[in-house]
């Protein structure tokens, strides 16, 4: 209700009063007409506001709808992605990934079956008959340490097999390590050895990944792995700076029992004791082995790269016992690409 339709009735009434004479008129008009003014004032003021609030409404609407649209704009585009400092700074030479290679080459010509892995000379009975006293020690250490792995895990051929890649993974970067630090520190060749003993050390462990994939050890057998891993650890590389010729017969003989292991790994397939599960994808791809691989046809190639270790780490032995370690006067020559000694 505005000022006028509540000052109108007061009018009505002063004006039905009697006349008094022409001065209370005058001021009954002029009051009058100030309450017609206030009134008009009033409804001007009141249709400003709402014509001031109809706009901000509409300005508001307008806002709202860009924002819109712009939420349409990022839902469609995206944002803009951050700049990853890591990836940034990235050398080219990381972005290929570099895949272990397996330490038999053939297995890359063609996938193979468990026919070709069965036909692979692996000699599972070989055994270098020791000649020296130290070459004894080696392999009465060898038998030794054997035997508490018999009792602890008996037929438990995948943990058994968790456990001896744990170990047989460190003889080879080892080696590969003192090497390295001994041929900086004399400034000379090595003579070819320590790219075979890390990729011997990368073989195994390699076999250890597999083994990971098929037993999944759980939290107490992974403490024991490490805690002998780390005691055998320590004896070797001591070993190896005393005497490098003893400490590969040591290893040789070890692979001789990673070879007799698997043999029986095998046996254990074959008679339906242990099942033979579906080959992990990283076995497959690792081997090039065939899409239907089973855990028979790993344990062959596993087997098959243990005889290789066993064949080599006798023969290095023997290469420095003849005081013929260098590699290059003995290797074959790769079409017509000179030897480059390193």
């Amino acid at each position: 209700m505005t000022l006028t339709t509540a000052v109108s009735p007061a009018l009505m009434r002063f004006a039905a009063r009697p006349a008094a004479g022409p001065l209370p008129l005058l001021r009954g008009a002029a009051c009058g007409m100030q309450a017609r003014a206030f009134g008009i004032k009033t409804t001007l003021r009141v249709q400003e506001r709402l014509a001031k609030m109809i706009k901000e409404d509409q300005e508001k609407g307008k806002d709202q709808d860009k924002d819109k649209d712009q939420d349409k704009d990022m839902q469609i585009t995206g944002p803009e992605p951050r700049r990853d400092p890591i990836l940034a700074s990235m050398p080219s030479e990381l972005r290929t990934p570099r895949f272990p290679e397996p330490m038999r080459g053939c297995t890359m010509d063609h996938k193979w079956h468990s026919a070709d892995l069965e036909a692979l000379e692996v000699g599972p009975t070989k055994h270098r008959v020791p000649d020296l006293i130290s070459d004894r020690i080696a392999l009465w250490a060898v038998k030794t340490a054997r035997r508490p792995t018999d009792i602890f895990f008996r037929n438990k051929y995948l943990h058994r097999s968790v456990m001896l890649e744990v170990v047989a993974a460190v003889p080879g970067m080892v080696g590969g390590l003192i090497r390295h630090i001994k041929s900086l520190q004399g400034m000379r060749y090595d003579g070819g050895w320590i790219g075979h003993l890390l990729h011997e050390a990368e073989n195994e462990r390699m076999h250890l990944m597999t083994w990971m994939e098929v037993s999944k050890p759980v939290l107490w057998e992974r403490a024991l792995i490490a805690t002998v891993q780390t005691g055998f650890f320590a004896v070797f590389s001591l070993l190896y700076m005393v005497s490098p010729r003893t400490a590969h017969r040591v290893v040789g003989y070890l692979e001789e029992e990673a070879v007799t292991s698997y043999t029986h790994f095998i046996g254990e397939i074959d008679a339906g004791r242990i099942e033979n599960v579906k080959a992990p994808d990283i076995a497959i791809a690792y081997w090039n082995l065939a899409p239907d691989a089973t855990l028979r046809d790993v344990v062959l190639a596993v087997r098959a790269d243990e005889a290789l270790h066993r064949d080599t780490n006798h023969h290095f032995s023997d290469r420095i016992r003849a005081g013929r370690e260098s590699l290059f006067e003995d290797m074959d020559t790769v079409g017509d690409k000179p030897h480059i000694k390193y």
